[in-house]
């Protein structure tokens, strides 16, 4: 009974080595085909749906071997890819996942990140502005957590808006100039310089609206001075010249406000690009601030208000569109042309409420009462009272609301925490009656484990023995191969290729003493044993030599300029010095050169319709200097900086410590140069 027992027990040891040595393997495949996925996932040249099933696949895996930490950090990528691609359902889902993620690693990062793209979907996707300024203030408190002042501004200017949005302007000013605060001790980059704008333009709209028309101006003029300081900031400060146009109508500086509005009509080339609504807007104003002035030049005003109206139509944007509508309204009902006021007023009444724009309904609602019949009047006037009752009331708890919700946001995280606690007493004490029961049963059992584990020690034992053996004797396999391949080199070199080399010598001393026949079979055999010479001095030395597997790292770069040209269609001049040793020189320089060559030749066939391009890497000093140069369009190096493809390139470059000058005229061509440190 004791043998089968002990038989049961091998069998069932081999059963379970067999098994972990099976899902060893198989982990091990998993993380394999996880890492070149993830290469797969970064790479910008692929297509983005190609990247999303990469990304896809890497969470599946990461969630079989339940690498929650990658599961996250690849969520938040997948995220990106699915709000590049516009899959506004999956990247609402992945949030919502990566939020529960978060919390079950405590991870404040993935927190704020979550509770941030949340902010952003219930604002611009499912426009449910409570639910989008509840997530935007969880974000704020994890990134005031983080102590990470870009994202808190970045969180604050979300608020801000949403509360300027909702008519709480107070509440929105408050934050917005919290916001300013903090961006003051940030360096002053575009995108820092970009958010200072927009806070100052959200406070000039907010005082507005607030009827502090001389504050607003004052915002306005620091948002424009922003704007000029920026490298890319002609688009902004448009914005910000019809945002004071407004301003001076309210004033009722009717000049200053058509001289900043008929300076925008300049500007169409400007804007257009960025929104193509904008144009049809600044000529509605236009023409009504014409209106407002008492100006007679009734054709101008027509032709400028049916061409937004027919512009507005066509882009099928349906509030540019009401804002034109509204203003043909007025304009007719300031000739006195009750048919076309009507018209109007009836086509606006109709499309405010469709689009919800409660101001112009209002608007539409008092000309409708003025122009029609005494009963229909009186229902639009009754209509109007009810309307505006609702606004004030929704206006009177707005600031109400947002201190509600950050009242109940607190509340909750407090019965959270406090909930948290006692699950964590719970587990507590599960936990310690459990290593009770498991210390008991361990203790009672150990005594008729003893001898099995010997048996197993014991086994384990012999196969280290067995495997170092198995070591040894492969090593004296290969230090005898390594001695036959030398003892082999030196008895061809030394034997036979000296007894070779006597024969040649025999051979040619006899070639004068017999007729030519003899002589061309002689000369035959001596050219034939020359021939066996080098065969067998090449053996000799490959056999002696000790050669490096791998290509060098210029036949590398080579490969890839080669490469690159042909498939862009260009051709190219590449040199290199070779004063240096590649081997000594980093990975990490290495693959940036590599990247940064790549990342330029691929520039240049998107961008610069080149023809042919030089390549130089030289040293010079201490450093290495890579030159390219194309002979393409060239472009305008003050203004040209903010594509992916040159902001790669100084990334590289700065990742190693390198510096890179992009020298570069209009039809001119383009020269790159990058300076990197020699470091051996």
């Amino acid at each position: 009974m004791t043998n089968m027992l002990k038989t049961y027990i091998k069998l069932l040891l081999l059963l379970l080595f067999f098994k972990s040595q099976s899902q060893g393997i198989s982990e091990r495949k998993l993380k394999d085909s996880i890492q070149t996925l993830r290469a797969l996932v970064q790479d910008e040249e692929i297509e983005i749906s190609d990247r999303i099933v990469s990304a896809e696949k890497v969470s599946k895996f990461a969630k079989q071997l339940d690498l929650d930490s990658l599961l996250l950090i690849n969520n938040r990528n997948l995220s990106y890819l699915y709000y590049t691609k516009g899959y506004s359902d999956k990247y609402t889902q992945i949030n919502f996942d990566n939020l529960n993620l978060a919390k079950k690693l405590s991870d404040t990062s993935g927190l704020a990140t979550a509770y941030f793209n949340l902010g952003g979907i219930y604002e611009f996707i499912k426009f449910k502005n409570d639910s989008a300024y509840y997530y935007y203030r969880k974000a704020l408190k994890q990134y005031d957590y983080l102590n990470d002042i870009p994202n808190k501004v970045n969180s604050l200017i979300a608020i801000a808006d949403i509360q300027d949005t909702d008519k709480d302007y107070i509440g929105s000013e408050e934050n917005a100039v919290l916001a300013i605060n903090f961006l003051n001790i940030l360096p002053k980059n575009e995108g820092n310089l970009d958010a200072l704008w927009s806070l100052n333009n959200l406070l000039g709209v907010t005082s507005q609206n607030l009827n502090r028309f001389e504050k607003a101006l004052s915002y306005h003029d620091i948002a424009q001075d922003i704007a000029n300081k920026m490298d890319d900031g002609d688009y902004n400060e448009t914005i910000t010249i019809n945002n004071k146009a407004s301003v001076y109508r309210k004033l009722k500086n009717y000049t200053k406000a058509l001289e900043l509005y008929r300076s925008l009509i300049n500007k169409r080339d400007v804007y257009e690009p960025y929104d193509k609504t904008f144009y049809p807007l600044i000529i509605d104003n236009l023409a009504y601030t014409k209106v407002l002035s008492g100006s007679k030049d009734f054709e101008s005003i027509s032709k400028m208000l049916y061409e937004a109206y027919d512009i507005s139509k066509s882009l099928n944007d349906d509030i540019t569109k009401l804002a034109v509508t509204i203003d043909l309204s007025k304009y007719y009902k300031s000739r006195e042309l009750k048919d076309s006021t009507l018209k109007y007023a009836e086509k606006a009444y109709k499309l405010s409420k469709q689009i919800s724009s409660n101001d112009i309904l209002l608007e539409s609602m008092i000309i409708l009462s003025e122009f029609k019949p005494e009963a229909e009047a009186k229902r639009y006037l009754y209509e109007h009272i009810r309307l505006t009752d609702s606004l004030l009331k929704v206006e009177r708890n707005v600031g109400n609301k947002f201190a509600r919700i950050e009242l109940e946001t607190d509340q909750i995280e407090a019965e959270n925490e406090q909930i948290s606690k006692e699950n964590f007493y719970l587990l507590l004490l599960s936990g310690i009656l459990l290593l009770s029961g498991i210390l008991v049963y361990t203790i009672i059992s150990q005594r008729s484990k003893n001898k099995e584990l010997k048996l197993v020690q014991e086994q384990q034992n012999a196969n280290e023995e067995i495997y170092n053996l198995m070591l040894g004797q492969q090593d004296k396999v290969e230090e005898a191969r390594a001695q036959e391949k030398i003892r082999v080199s030196k008895d061809l070199h030394d034997g036979i290729l000296g007894r070779l080399f006597g024969v040649r010598l025999s051979l040619d001393s006899l070639n004068f003493s017999d007729g030519k026949e003899a002589m061309m079979n002689r000369s035959n055999y001596i050219d034939q044993l020359k021939t066996i010479e080098d065969d067998i001095r090449k053996i000799s030395h490959e056999m002696n030599a000790d050669f490096v597997s791998g290509s060098g790292f210029i036949d590398i770069v080579s490969e890839l300029v080669e490469n690159q040209t042909k498939a862009y269609g260009f051709t190219y001049d590449f040199n290199y010095t070779d004063d240096f040793s590649w081997e000594f020189i980093p990975n990490k320089t290495k693959i940036n050169i590599y990247r940064i060559l790549q990342e330029s030749m691929q520039n240049i066939y998107k961008h610069a319709e080149a023809k042919h391009v030089k390549i130089d890497i030289l040293r010079e000093k201490d450093q290495i200097i890579i030159y390219i140069v194309d002979d393409g369009k060239g472009f305008d190096t003050t203004k040209s900086k903010k594509g992916i493809g040159l902001k790669n390139m100084n990334s590289r470059v700065k990742d190693v410590k390198g510096e890179i000058l992009f020298f570069s005229e209009l039809e001119k061509g383009t020269k790159v140069q990058v300076k990197i440190p020699y470091i051996t």
